[in-house]
């Protein structure tokens, strides 16, 4: 039995997925992390990276050796939409020891 110990990012203790085997697959460990964490697929992806190396596993089909040391963050399905959006809707601020200026920033693209 071979095992790979796995942490999410804001986690301190390390668990363990058991496996046969001399590797697993990135797509096998999300899966059976998912089930162990009782996580949904419809509500997020993991990122997978090496704790050692910091080497980030993008490929599903990537080989993940055993015994090593996983991190695990947890992403929203789609990833992070940026938006360019910026309210900034009344900032006073103090120019001269008398007088003040008013900003107003709406930017929307």
């Amino acid at each position: 039995m071979s095992c790979v110990h796995y942490k999410f990012f804001s986690k301190v203790n390390y668990d363990t997925i058991i496996f046969d085997g001399p590797h697993i697959s990135v797509c096998d460990l999300k899966k059976q992390i998912m089930k162990k964490e009782k996580l949904k697929v419809t509500n997020c992806e993991l990122q997978i990276s090496n704790a050692d190396t910091e080497e980030e596993y993008t490929a599903d089909d990537a080989l993940i050796h055993r015994n090593v040391s996983i991190i695990v963050r947890r992403a929203p399905v789609g990833g992070i939409v940026a938006t360019s959006r910026t309210y900034v809707l009344d900032l006073t601020k103090r120019v001269s020891r008398t007088s003040k200026a008013k900003l107003i920033i709406i930017h929307d693209a």
